[in-house]
């Protein structure tokens, strides 16, 4: 379905009506890593598993995902083709990195951003109390597709060990629920203790270049929607002139660009239209918006992909500050155009 054929109504997710995965990946069924829910929100990501439910499947320039993960359930260790920012929405996590997550770790709190290079073994582990949720972005290579997962030797070791077999085409075949390896099947090559050095390592002043924290967002670069009340953060992508912002702390390219877009009680934004397709995702508080001329209410965990040219307003008629997590497809996006 094209993007013009999609009603507001198809653009908008809420949060409690969210369909996860537990066996997104090669990993589901080793012990510690068994809770896991996986979601694709917008494009396939790097799912494994054919069946995972694609919510929002239009073309965009980035593909977003979604993690929920008790306290103690781990992802395994893992690498990308790809960019791959994470932001904690509920819950603490714990970040390790390294083939089995030895080279260093950082623990992020809700509200904290992470944008893990490529070619690098990663891992992460809900440390918190309660139920966690991680928000993702991927970046997008040039055929268009996030790419595939790298997972580290062991964790191949284990998942044989549970009747999981992932082909080279990417499809992840689970034979415990009946699944059968087709006889003409290209089984994955899986990675090898010889293929390890060809993977990077970080030391942890290095990973922490790439987190802003919470408490961190008040020093970050501003501009774009910035006005009275409304304060527009720079988190991932280069400067823009056009938008009086400059660089994020995280300025290289990702294919994509990400701020936080704050609006204290009764604060609005003027009506404005985007060049780029504009992802918002409410991490606290909820959200006004005016789209072509549909009001929409959008709360904690909701999103919205709001269609290029569009014209839009956004209200924060709460009592409480609203924060909202903005994706657009550019690593340099243009200027809003007011109307």
């Amino acid at each position: 379905m094209s993007q013009e054929n999609l009603s507001i109504a198809q653009r908008v997710l809420r949060y409690d009506e969210l369909v996860p995965c537990t066996t997104a990946f090669i990993d589901a069924r080793t012990p510690g890593s068994d809770k896991k829910q996986n979601y694709c929100l917008i494009g396939q990501g790097v799912a494994e598993n054919p069946g995972q439910v694609v919510h929002i499947k239009f073309p965009h320039p980035f593909d977003i995902g979604a993690a929920k993960q008790p306290n103690g359930c781990k992802n395994s260790h893992h690498s990308h083709d790809t960019a791959e920012v994470f932001v904690v929405h509920k819950g603490s996590w714990k970040f390790t990195w390294g083939e089995h997550g030895t080279d260093g770790e950082a623990i992020l709190e809700e509200g904290d951003t992470i944008s893990i290079p490529t070619n690098v073994f990663r891992g992460f582990e809900n440390v918190g109390d309660d139920e966690g949720f991680l928000f993702c972005i991927l970046g997008l290579n040039n055929d268009q597709t996030a790419g595939h997962v790298h997972w580290a030797p062991y964790v191949y070791e284990q998942a044989t060990k549970h009747g999981l077999v992932l082909l080279e085409d990417g499809r992840l075949l689970d034979t415990l629920a009946g699944d059968v390896v087709p006889d003409d099947a290209v089984l994955c090559t899986p990675t090898t203790a010889a293929d390890v050095p060809n993977f990077d390592s970080m030391t942890v002043e290095q990973m922490l270049r790439c987190v802003i924290t919470h408490e961190q967002l008040a020093d970050q670069p501003v501009g774009g929607l910035t006005s009275s009340g409304v304060k527009e953060i720079a988190i991932v992508g280069a400067a823009s002139n056009e938008e009086a912002i400059p660089a994020a702390k995280m300025a290289w390219g990702h294919g994509f660009s990400s701020r936080r877009l704050q609006l204290e009680p009764k604060a609005s934004t003027s009506v404005h239209t985007r060049a780029e397709e504009e992802v918002l995702f409410i991490h606290k508080g909820s959200l006004s918006l005016t789209v072509d001329g549909e009001d929409w209410q959008l709360n904690e965990g909701d999103l919205i992909t709001i269609p290029v040219g569009a014209t839009r307003s956004f209200h924060n008629a709460a009592e409480e500050l609203c924060d909202a997590i903005v994706v657009r497809g550019a690593d340099v996006p243009n200027a809003a155009s007011f109307n």
